[in-house]
């Protein structure tokens, strides 16, 4: 094996390990809601556990990527892929934070009852952030930039369901103001707003992805869609 096949492989092994954290953290996206949703602690604990995993994948995944900049020489494209793979496994990171955070907003709220219109829409929020996150692994191993845009565009859905979510907080929070009422719905608010940042994240991933299709670094925009 020449030196370029050994780089073409050690490349090849990081997508792969992209591929590897990203498909847990959208899995876990699912799965930590519906925890929330039907008041499971302990697959709560389980999910905020498996971040500790994440955590050591992704600075694995960092060390490697700098190893073989160190190693190699790489060319335009190849740098290209490392920056995308260094900043792609950072947001997974984050997104991974955001089912921690929901894990322990579960664990926090414990016993209390949560009337069921605040957590109404959560779930499909979580399985539209999940969606986006396949979309754009997806987009990433074609190399396809016109699909990541598309993808990211779905960011809208993931904001209407947060508002609407919002307000039902507010209103209730409205006509329920005692301090546990108030701290209950707070957190509930905290969860659905874990995953309008969720969907963003996957948007920045996105980014990256035209980044290394392209060549060019831009946030992305259209008509309906504002990135925040």
């Amino acid at each position: 094996m020449n030196i370029r096949e050994s780089f073409d492989r050690d490349l090849q092994a990081l997508q792969d390990d992209i591929l590897e954290v990203g498909s847990l953290v959208q899995e876990n996206l699912v799965k930590v809601t519906a925890a929330l949703a039907r008041r499971d602690f302990e697959q709560s604990r389980q999910l905020v556990k498996q971040d500790k995993w994440v955590n050591k994948r992704r600075i694995a995944i960092g060390m490697e990527a700098f190893s073989l900049i160190a190693r190699q020489q790489p060319m335009a494209g190849d740098m290209r892929l490392i920056a995308a793979v260094l900043e792609i496994i950072g947001e997974l990171e984050r997104i991974h934070d955001y089912v921690k955070g929901i894990g322990n907003i579960n664990i926090m709220i414990g016993e209390e009852e949560i009337p069921a219109n605040l957590l109404e829409l959560l779930p499909e929020m979580a399985e539209l952030a999940a969606e986006m996150l396949e979309g754009a692994l997806d987009a990433f191993t074609k190399r396809n930039s016109e699909l990541a845009l598309n993808v990211a565009k779905r960011d809208d859905g993931v904001d209407k369901l947060y508002n609407k979510t919002y307000k039902r907080v507010m209103r209730y929070m409205n006509d329920n103001p005692s301090e546990a009422s108030f701290e209950m719905a707070h957190r509930v608010e905290w969860a659905a707003h874990n995953l309008e940042r969720a969907a963003d994240r996957v948007t920045n991933i996105c980014e990256w992805i035209v980044y290394l299709v392209t060549g060019q670094y831009k946030e992305v925009q259209h008509e309906h869609y504002g990135k925040g």
